[in-house]
């Protein structure tokens, strides 16, 4: 006699089953995110019978030395920012996430790798959960012109009459927009809950890892920009893509956040044209308007993402305040960074901010996450608060301790080689990267005089200025 089902409360965050209503969920500690949900209870087979079958269906395991792994050769996109981010194209088989806020242009890129791919590998599927199929293809009109006859499209939810089609249609890629509208009959729940996630997210594992089929899926965020949903979509999938950009900007950076099959460290850029997305090959010539001119309160710094160095510009401008505490604004880089670079500026240095209000900007919409650009922020404040200027067009990069020692960073060389190139007459660096280098430096570097080491922060001040 089959169990009565039950009743439990999930978070819709973290997915923590809970036994009874609580306004806040006790593993996350999330407020008011607990759901009542049934949970058929599953059929109470003999437990005998249940390791028969699983000796029936397993091969057991095996030396890993007597294991060979299939040498998979990846797909072309079509799109070469996009295949830097995948780790060089996509894994036949492999379940990629991509999130990003509305009007972001997930969709948009989508669209276009659904038409590239679908004369490159053959039959495509688009499953739209979201859209009907007329809004899709005004939509791949627009960015893609006139597309060929393997690009399918359907707007369904239920994920059993996706499978079905995929088994009629043999596609050689499928992209499901969005996860969260998905929904099986196998569950009561409504779609999106955690339950339905679970169960669509891992029909779909299936189906990729058993067909060798790469799937696309897009999900929702949250008004934080983290992806909605519980972080079950996260562990399911084998990458995690994610499109970071201001609407006020035409700059678009692709990230990944998770990558199986390549390196986390890697950024895509594009920007948001009438005609779809574009790719950006020059990124630093992105950021970086003009290296003619030098102004108070601009510094040039880089970071290396992934495999190749990205420059851009940070401002800065001091103003007397006119209340009764300083103002410390800063766009692109951590706001508490920025109090600390301050207070070392005044204790270590010996300038006095304490009534200026400082605003700290990274030109074009950047969001650098490493810490090789305190030296470019500090070199900016100063320069915008005594009006001064550098000597020559300079590059900053290194990281400001508390005692105003300049610390190393990852890279410094590839970045000073960038530099070099792109015909800055400087580059300011922390001394223990100078001296890791200066073996290499006359056989790498065409002019060594160019590298400006610095052991403190007030050192690399006198220098520059």
């Amino acid at each position: 006699m089959a169990k009565k089902a039950k009743t439990v409360f999930i978070c819709q965050e973290c997915g923590t089953e809970h036994l009874q209503w609580m306004g806040k969920c006790m593993a996350c500690g999330t407020w008011g995110s607990l759901v009542e949900e049934v949970v058929v209870p599953e059929k109470s087979d003999d437990v005998r019978s249940r390791s028969s079958s699983a000796k029936q269906g397993s091969k057991g395991p095996r030396p890993l030395r007597a294991l060979w792994a299939r040498q998979l050769a990846r797909i072309d996109t079509g799109i070469g920012e996009l295949n830097r981010v995948l780790g060089g194209g996509l894994v036949p088989g492999s379940l990629t996430l991509i999130s990003g806020e509305p009007g972001i242009g997930k969709s948009t890129l989508i669209v276009q790798v659904a038409a590239r791919l679908a004369d490159r590998i053959g039959t495509v599927l688009y499953v739209s959960g979201e859209e009907s199929e007329e809004q899709i293809k005004l939509r791949s009109d627009r960015v893609c012109g006139e597309t060929g006859e393997n690009l399918y499209v359907v707007s369904e939810t239920n994920m059993e009459n996706v499978l079905s089609m995929v088994e009629k249609l043999n596609p050689k890629f499928i992209i499901i927009d969005s996860i969260q509208t998905m929904y099986t009959d196998m569950l009561d729940s409504a779609p999106g809950s955690v339950s339905q996630v679970r169960a669509c997210g891992n029909a779909l594992m299936k189906l990729a890892k058993t067909e060798d089929i790469p799937i696309f899926i897009v999900a929702h965020v949250t008004k934080s920009g983290d992806l909605a949903g519980p972080k079950i979509v996260e562990h399911l999938v084998d990458t995690v893509l994610q499109f970071n950009g201001e609407r006020d900007h035409e700059i678009r950076i692709l990230r990944a956040l998770k990558n199986r099959f390549g390196t986390t460290s890697e950024i895509g850029a594009f920007t948001m044209q009438e005609d779809g997305m574009i790719e950006i090959k020059d990124l630093s010539a992105t950021f970086i308007e003009s290296r003619d001119t030098v102004l108070p309160g601009s510094v040039i710094s880089a970071i290396y993402e992934g495999s190749r160095p990205v420059f851009f510009e940070v401002q800065a401008l001091t103003s007397t305040t006119n209340v009764g505490f300083a103002r410390r604004t800063a766009i692109g880089i951590d706001n508490q960074r920025l109090n600390m670079i301050i207070a070392v500026l005044e204790k270590k240095v010996g300038i006095r901010l304490s009534d200026q209000d400082v605003y700290v900007n990274i030109v074009g919409g950047m969001k650098p996450d490493s810490t090789s650009t305190d030296l470019a922020v500090a070199l900016s404040i100063y320069s915008a608060l005594t009006e001064r200027t550098p000597k020559h067009s300079i590059v900053a990069i290194g990281e400001v301790g508390l005692t105003g020692d300049m610390r190393s960073i990852a890279n410094a060389d590839k970045i000073v080689s960038e530099a070099e190139r792109l015909g800055y007459a400087k580059t300011v660096l922390p001394s223990k990267n100078y001296d890791r280098i200066e073996k290499t430096i006359r056989e790498k570097f065409k002019n060594a005089d160019m590298l400006v080491p610095a052991k403190s922060l007030a050192e690399a001040i006198r220098t520059v200025f």
